[in-house]
């Protein structure tokens, strides 16, 4: 795993790191484990619009890296805007519990092990004062799958297969857009309900404040479960809140998604009152069934972990599977 350090205005940094890249002899664009087709063309110039209202920043730092690597744009374009819609990817765990001791946000991220190592711990600061910097983690780049900002809002996101698409940010876009823009659980939920979405996906998030939820979303539905209703949340790559329960699509491969979520809402029911860093550890680990067990021979596997102390701002990361490897606490940022 790549650990970076971003500073600067937005176009700064990614034209610096393109150039970084391109001096050590590194083409994003021989990087990318699928084929840049014209469908995700034409889709990203549909979306470009919104980013360029929404999130203008970041269309800059997309046009800075191109720029460093002495290429267009619109092939960047295509590959993060069309990400987790055209380019459908259905893996990831995440949960979020509270109890008198212990407020953590979990996430395990599951992805393709030919491209493991350069995948990203990211810390951004910048210039721009209506951005908070974060530590966000990445499969890719840009977007961000999980992190927290300097305000204590931590977030993590699973992709669901979508039903359908329009044009409109993505899941991995509007996690980081939410870092950048929101201190608390409160605004993210504000922010959410005006952002266009090109697809599906869920969100867990929480903040210092205490407050924690689940999102769950398509590009034209948004419903939330307070965890004031129980001491925990989970997510993984289906629905399950009941107004989204008509949006389902059973796909031939989801990654385990539904044993995935089974593992973590039947240990989370009968323990959640009691647990802390220890055992949500070995829940990641797959100590309590079946989250991280993948035959990496198929070429899948949990490829790193999360955990965010909400109570004692720490972060703890497994840079690899939780099963086999360990968790380190990250001490670089502060939030």
């Amino acid at each position: 795993m790549y650990h970076a350090r971003f500073n600067g205005t937005h176009y700064e940094i990614g034209k610096k790191w393109g150039e970084l890249l391109r001096k050590n002899d590194k083409q994003l664009l021989n990087n990318i484990p699928f084929a840049i087709t014209k469908e995700m063309e034409e889709f990203a110039q549909q979306c470009l619009p919104h980013y360029q209202k929404f999130f203008p920043e970041i269309t800059e730092e997309i046009n800075g890296i191109a720029d460093g690597q002495q290429i267009k744009s619109d092939p960047l374009y295509a590959i993060l805007f069309s990400m987790y819609s055209l380019v459908r990817i259905t893996n990831c765990s995440s949960f979020v519990i509270k109890n008198n001791q212990t407020f953590l946000l979990g996430r395990n991220s599951d992805f393709l092990t030919e491209i493991e190592k350069l995948y990203m711990n990211c810390l951004y600061t910048f210039k721009e004062s209506e951005s908070y910097s974060f530590s966000g983690n990445t499969t890719a780049f840009v977007e961000m799958e999980d992190g927290v900002n300097q305000a204590g809002l931590a977030v993590a996101l699973t992709s669901v297969f979508p039903d359908s698409l329009k044009p409109g940010l993505n899941v991995g876009m509007i996690l980081r857009m939410l870092l950048e823009k929101c201190q608390t659980v409160e605004e993210a939920l504000d922010l959410l309900e005006d952002i266009p979405r090109c697809s599906s996906g869920t969100l867990v998030m929480a903040d210092f404040s205490g407050n924690a939820t689940l999102v769950e979303f398509t590009n034209d539905k948004l419903v939330h479960s307070s965890l004031e209703e129980q001491g925990y949340l989970c997510a993984t790559n289906s629905f399950h809140l009941p107004a989204l329960l008509s949006k389902k699509i059973t796909v031939a491969d989801d990654w385990f998604a539904e044993e995935r979520y089974q593992t973590l809402d039947q240990h989370l029911a009968g323990n959640y009152s009691k647990m802390g860093l220890d055992e949500s550890k070995q829940l990641l680990g797959g100590k309590y069934g079946f989250l991280c067990q993948y035959d990496r021979k198929t070429g899948k596997d949990t490829v790193w972990s999360a955990i965010y102390d909400m109570n004692n701002k720490q972060v703890y990361r497994c840079e690899g599977n939780p099963a086999r490897k360990n968790f380190k606490e990250d001490t670089r940022f502060s939030f």
